[in-house]
């Protein structure tokens, strides 16, 4: 199979696609054709060395985790899933990833693709899009965030993949919804569903909001230290895995959790029901050929991407 491989920790310069043997799926695994691959932030980081001592890889290395394709082979335990099946799902960070023509997944890990929202049908790119997005706003609103109807929230970076999620699925809950986005992403985020939105070269947040319940922060360092003002007596704040705040937190009144994003078949399940049911639509800013997915990678490390940035596994040049 064709794959996109990591060799090194130079950046882009250490990419390389390679012809390699489709991998075996184990007992409880599932080997997917992969019809479309995400590229997501942390991939670009990856490849200078961001996961250096945390998780090691045996190098050449597949990244990518999140897909949707089409299931080539079951392990000899696997129930539920069987060849020709559409799947979406999210493969191991530690294993070969999704940005080759073939990957390994567990099976546990991945669920019957979305059947569409409402009458439309979803394809495999806007499916593709979807696991590691809508699992970590799910994580951060609802299962970590209490997001409670007539809440005030702040979302931070509205316009980028999770953030998008997350402002569709705060609306959906019945929440009264901020976000902070780029100057050319203002009327997106609003259309999006956000009461409010900030933008953040021209505009401090924290000087013009006030009183809200719950910050959802995506950015971190001293977006989140600025983001305490915007609380109301006993707020909450919930992160993902990004740079902490170097200053000491300046109230103690306000919880700062960590959200862990949780990747299973009943949570990938949730999110196909959120979708059929018109809560959430996936947010795709921009599609490469696999044969372009340098080009993906460059446009996704510049910081500054809308939605997510999918390789059509299709399109080969």
């Amino acid at each position: 199979m064709r794959a996109l491989t990591l060799t090194g920790y130079d950046g882009l310069a250490s990419m390389r696609f390679a012809d390699v043997a489709i991998p075996e799926p184990g007992p409880h695994d599932v080997l997917v054709e992969v019809r479309a691959a995400t590229v997501n932030p942390i991939d670009g980081k990856i490849t200078h060395g961001y996961l250096k001592g945390r998780v090691e890889l045996a190098l050449p290395h597949v990244l990518g985790r999140d897909c949707a394709g089409v299931v080539a082979k079951v392990g000899s335990a696997v129930t539920g899933l069987a060849p020709g099946d559409h799947v979406y799902g999210v493969a191991d960070q530690a294993r070969w990833g999704t940005q080759a023509e073939y990957a390994v997944m567990q099976a546990a890990t991945l669920a019957r693709k979305p059947s569409g929202l409402g009458a439309l049908s979803l394809g495999d790119i806007e499916a593709g899009s979807l696991p590691i997005a809508g699992l970590s706003a799910y994580a951060g609103l609802v299962a970590v965030g209490k997001l409670a109807r007539g809440e005030r929230v702040l979302i931070h970076a509205g316009a980028g993949g999770i953030g998008a999620i997350a402002v569709q699925l705060a609306k959906h809950l019945g929440a009264i919804v901020a976000a902070t986005a780029g100057a050319k992403n203002i009327d997106f985020v609003r259309s999006l569903g956000a009461d409010t939105v900030i933008d953040y070269g021209r505009t401090d947040f924290s000087a013009e909001l006030h009183d809200y319940d719950l910050v959802f922060d995506l950015i971190g360092g001293s977006v989140r230290h600025r983001s305490f003002r915007v609380l109301k007596p006993g707020g909450r704040i919930v992160h993902l895995s990004v740079p902490p705040m170097k200053q000491p937190p300046p109230r103690d009144d306000v919880t700062v959790t960590l959200a862990p994003v949780k990747y299973d078949t009943h949570l990938l399940d949730r999110i196909a029901e959120l979708v059929a049911g018109n809560a959430i639509r996936p947010v795709v800013g921009a599609v490469f050929a696999f044969a372009d997915a340098l080009q993906a990678y460059e446009h996704v490390m510049t910081g500054h991407a809308r939605g997510r940035v999918m390789l059509d596994m299709g399109k080969h040049g």
